[in-house]
C-alpha cells in the first residue's frame, strides 16, 4: 500500500478536488472563469435570482457571492437590476453573452473528461460524490435554494456544477 492508502478519506477527497478544480480552472480560463463564477452561471440559467438567494443556491457567505457578482457583471456575464414588483430588491441576470458562455465552459463532457482512466467506475463515483453534498450540505446550509433548475432538490447545490463552488475565487472552506 502506498503512501496514499493511510490518508484519511476527507484527505483524500480534498486532495483530488484540488486537483480537479485546478484542471477545471485551466479550462474556464478561455472565459476569464473559474469554477466558482461557473457555477453562478450555472444556476442563472434557471432564471433571476437576488444576490442573497444566489449565494444559498451556491451555498457560499453573501459576501463571497457579492465579489463573485462584481466579477461577472465586469466581464459582461451577468447584469444587476432592481425588482420591477419590490425596487428594494436587486436581481440578477444573465446576459445574452453570459447565458452562452455558461453553456460552452459547463460542457458535461469536458468535465467528464477529467476522469478517463482514471476512475473505473464515474457513476458510482458521482452517486457517492452526490450523497456526501447532499448530507453535509443539509447541515451546512439548511436554508439553500431548494427546487431552482439546475440546482439540487434537497440542498439548492448546482446539479452538475463543479463540487464545492465558490472555492478558488472566493475563500470559501
Amino acid at each position: 500500500m502506498d503512501e496514499l492508502g493511510h490518508w484519511a478519506t476527507g484527505r483524500l477527497l480534498s486532495a483530488a478536488a484540488r486537483l480537479v478544480e485546478h484542471e477545471w480552472n485551466t479550462h474556464l480560463a478561455q472565459w476569464d472563469l473559474n469554477h466558482a463564477s461557473l457555477a453562478v452561471l450555472h444556476v442563472l440559467l434557471g432564471g433571476p435570482l437576488t444576490q442573497r438567494e444566489l449565494a444559498g443556491a451556491v451555498q457560499v457567505e453573501d459576501q463571497t457571492m457579492s465579489r463573485t457578482v462584481e466579477r461577472l457583471e465586469r466581464s459582461g456575464y451577468i447584469e444587476r437590476r432592481r425588482d420591477e414588483a419590490d425596487r428594494r430588491r436587486v436581481v440578477v441576470s444573465l446576459t445574452p453573452t453570459g447565458r452562452a458562455t455558461g453553456v460552452r465552459a459547463g460542457d458535461v463532457e469536458v468535465a467528464e473528461g477529467y476522469f478517463h482512466g482514471a476512475v473505473e467506475d464515474v457513476p458510482a463515483l458521482r452517486e457517492a460524490l452526490a450523497g456526501l453534498i447532499r448530507h453535509l450540505s443539509q447541515q451546512r446550509w439548511p436554508a439553500a435554494v431548494p427546487g431552482r433548475p439546475g440546482a439540487d432538490p434537497e440542498t439548492g447545490a448546482p446539479a452538475g456544477a463543479p463540487e464545492r463552488a465558490g472555492t478558488a475565487d472566493a475563500n470559501v472552506g
